[in-house]
């Protein structure tokens, strides 16, 4: 079993402050996360809305909607 010393860092990115956060320093309510690097956790915002545009274009052609 690994110690809590052995973890590696966590990242988050806190979408009121717009800032990175290393662990979770701020309430879930204004966190995205956990993520391996700062790198992703930046990107937070754009890979949501990446999701759900994927997700939303899934469910248009789902409902015969999509070109």
């Amino acid at each position: 079993m690994s110690s809590d010393a052995e973890q590696k860092p966590e990242y988050f990115f806190n979408a009121r402050t717009k800032m990175v956060e290393k662990g979770r320093l701020s309430s879930w309510e204004d966190v995205m996360g956990p993520y391996d690097t700062p790198e992703e956790a930046q990107l937070a915002l754009e890979t949501a809305n990446k999701r759900s545009k994927s997700w939303d274009d899934a469910d248009d052609k789902w409902r015969g909607e999509g070109s």
